[in-house]
């Protein structure tokens, strides 16, 4: 047998099917912590509701407000403070310790609209900001309003809500 094909045969065994290739890969895969980041996402997620919470018993009592009106106040300074921690780089630190936790309240979708336009920024205003932030939010706002929509025709339909 030749150098050459000492080298092909030598090759040719090394290559593997997709399905090995993924066995293998799958094989020298490290385990997830998944109660670890359970736990973490949990408690990252519960204080920053716990914060929207006194916030929101602050503008109750220090403005005279009942729960609800104080709810309005309450949501812009959280999404003020996340839009704020997103360009100083914390928030992003954050999310990458707290997953989840830190993605499903309200302060998770305003970092990622600002996370795109901060991205996006040299773009421009209109093309770069305005035409990118809404790329990752777009899809939540989407289902969101659809969502609402038909929620909406339920409680109609059925009579739901005493009007």
């Amino acid at each position: 047998m030749t150098t050459k094909s000492a080298e092909k045969s030598k090759y040719k065994k090394m290559t593997m099917s997709p399905k090995e290739y993924q066995s293998f890969a799958k094989s020298r895969e490290p385990g997830r912590p998944v109660a670890k980041n359970c736990l973490k996402a949990f408690v990252v997620g519960g204080l920053i509701c716990l914060v929207g919470q006194a916030m929101q018993d602050f503008f109750a009592y220090a403005f005279k407000m009942t729960q609800t009106e104080a709810g309005n106040p309450t949501v812009a300074v959280l999404i003020l403070i996340s839009v704020i921690l997103t360009c100083l780089g914390v928030y992003d630190k954050l999310a990458q310790w707290a997953g989840a936790g830190s993605a499903v309240p309200v302060t998770g979708f305003a970092n990622a609209m600002s996370s795109a336009a901060l991205e996006h920024r040299s773009e421009g205003l209109v093309l770069g900001v305005g035409g990118n932030m809404f790329k990752l939010a777009g899809s939540v706002i989407v289902f969101g309003t659809v969502a609402a929509f038909f929620v909406g025709i339920i409680y109609w339909v059925f009579g739901i809500g005493g009007h």
